[in-house]
């Protein structure tokens, strides 16, 4: 089988819990599904829709670190609309240095926009910038029993160890922006890879030990 290898790098990555808007902020390790959709939106410069998606990621650090940051807090009324009252506060932030994402894609044109990207390319928050440093041609081996790591997993007829998060596999293009098919991901980190009975898919020659899970699905 063929398919397209994208491989980005950023200093910093900071992939936020859902739902966890005040304390101390940790990261997952890696990124979620919806993220990735993210990269290919910013790189073709519009919402993508009406179409089938095939894509399949290793994600992997160097080092997890903790930071302070200033957060600026606005008041709301009862009716939820903002007043002119703001006032900072500063939180712990966790955050992945020297980060890499193996981005893995069979459609040919949605590889094509990575070639000369529309907006800028963020793995997380609007300062974890992240640059391409090679597109090329490989060949996928299909094989059973999958070894997975750098990864997330649906959780539902998979089943497989590791921190059991929902997570949202897109956004809706309206505002605010809702949350679309979102369901229980195992996320297993590079560090702590899983052996499964998954099929998978082993590239040739890469820099990484693992198998790749490719997902399938409509937006």
């Amino acid at each position: 089988m063929k398919a397209f290898r994208i491989k980005i790098n950023s200093w910093t990555s900071s992939f936020r819990y859902p739902n966890l808007i005040s304390g101390f902020q940790p990261t997952l390790e890696v990124p979620p599904v919806s993220t990735v959709m993210g990269l290919i939106n910013a790189a073709s410069g519009k919402y993508l829709e009406n179409r089938e998606i095939e894509l399949g990621y290793y994600f992997c650090f160097k080092i997890k670190a903790i930071d302070l940051e200033t957060i600026y807090q606005i008041k709301a009324n009862d009716k939820s609309i903002p007043e002119n009252t703001v006032k900072s506060n500063v939180i712990q932030r966790e955050f992945l240095y020297d980060c890499q994402l193996f981005l893995y894609l069979t459609d040919e044109e949605l590889v094509s926009y990575f070639r000369q990207p529309a907006y800028q390319l963020l793995l997380g928050r609007s300062g974890d910038l992240a640059g391409i440093e090679s597109i090329k041609e490989v060949k996928f081996q299909e094989i059973n029993n999958a070894k997975i790591g750098g990864q997330v997993i649906p959780f539902n007829n998979h089943y497989l160890p590791g921190q059991i998060q929902a997570l949202p596999r897109y956004f809706s293009n309206t505002i605010p922006r809702k949350n679309l098919g979102t369901e229980p991901y195992s996320i297993i980190s590079y560090t702590n890879p899983v052996s499964s009975q998954l099929a998978g898919y082993k590239p040739e020659l890469e820099e990484f030990d693992s198998d790749i899970y490719l997902h399938r699905f409509a937006v």
